[in-house]
């Protein structure tokens, strides 16, 4: 199996993204928030968002986009996949994320993480993307690595004990 000789290693804190080739790991800790991951299999470009909440409602004319929302980070990912000359159907797509992690409720403070999910699944609906893995839902917190020139993204999360599963 390949693996880079010099591995750009990054981590993402919530709201960010990122983009990378063959020599890429991208890594983050998630709770309520989503990650997608989307990977060119051709091409060994991919990259991740670490979103907070599904939309901000409204963006303001000549405003940037903010990965902390959903649907602007999809954005984010369009944009990379145009400049690429590819399309969001060529990709594989995985999503990680979205725990109850405040404890059971009714208030919707309670429900983020299911407000995330159900995001990331229009998003995936919207776009016709090719989703091969999930882990979703629950309520533990989730560590996840992203190896852009294999296509794996590894995922630790805590359980009664420590579980580690390639998706």
């Amino acid at each position: 199996m390949y693996l880079p000789d010099n591995i750009l290693d990054i981590f993402l804190q919530p709201g960010d993204f990122f983009w990378g080739d063959k020599n890429t790991r991208i890594r983050t800790i998630l709770g309520s928030c989503i990650s997608i991951c989307m990977w060119h299999p051709i091409h060994k470009e991919g990259g991740m968002c670490h979103y907070m909440l599904p939309s901000r409602g409204h963006r303001r004319e000549n405003k940037s986009l903010d990965g902390r929302y959903a649907d602007e980070a999809w954005e984010m990912f369009f944009q990379e996949i145009k400049k690429l000359g590819t399309k969001p159907s060529e990709y594989v797509t995985k999503l990680f994320g979205g725990a109850s992690m405040f404890g059971q409720g009714n208030q919707p403070t309670f429900q983020m993480g299911i407000k995330n999910i159900d995001m990331a699944r229009k998003i995936v609906k919207t776009n016709a993307l090719q989703v091969t893995s999930e882990n979703l839902g629950g309520n533990r917190s989730r560590r996840i690595h992203f190896e852009i020139w294999s296509g794996n993204v590894w995922l630790k999360r805590e359980i009664l004990q420590q579980e580690e599963t390639r998706q």
